[in-house]
């Protein structure tokens, strides 16, 4: 499995075999810290939330179910 970079400012996911630009399935790890309050009936709320460490594991095409085709491009605009 290799991981898929993330978008930056200056560049967005494409998919290499369809062209999407889009939509795509993202299936990620994260760890995470949260504060939970409970109220008084035990319904638990998150209040703050901290990633502590996060790994894009693949991405799917939405429109031509490619696993892994993904990309990174430059976004309309960036001067990178």
């Amino acid at each position: 499995m290799t991981t898929v970079p993330l978008p930056t400012a200056t560049t967005r996911w494409r998919c290499t075999l369809c062209g999407n630009l889009t939509r795509f399935d993202v299936t990620r790890s994260s760890k995470v810290v949260e504060y939970v309050h409970l109220d008084l009936a035990g319904e638990p709320t998150v209040e703050e939330r901290e990633v502590v460490s996060e790994t894009i594991e693949s991405v799917r095409c939405r429109w031509c179910n490619a696993v892994d085709r993904i990309e990174l491009v430059d976004r309309p605009g960036s001067a990178s």
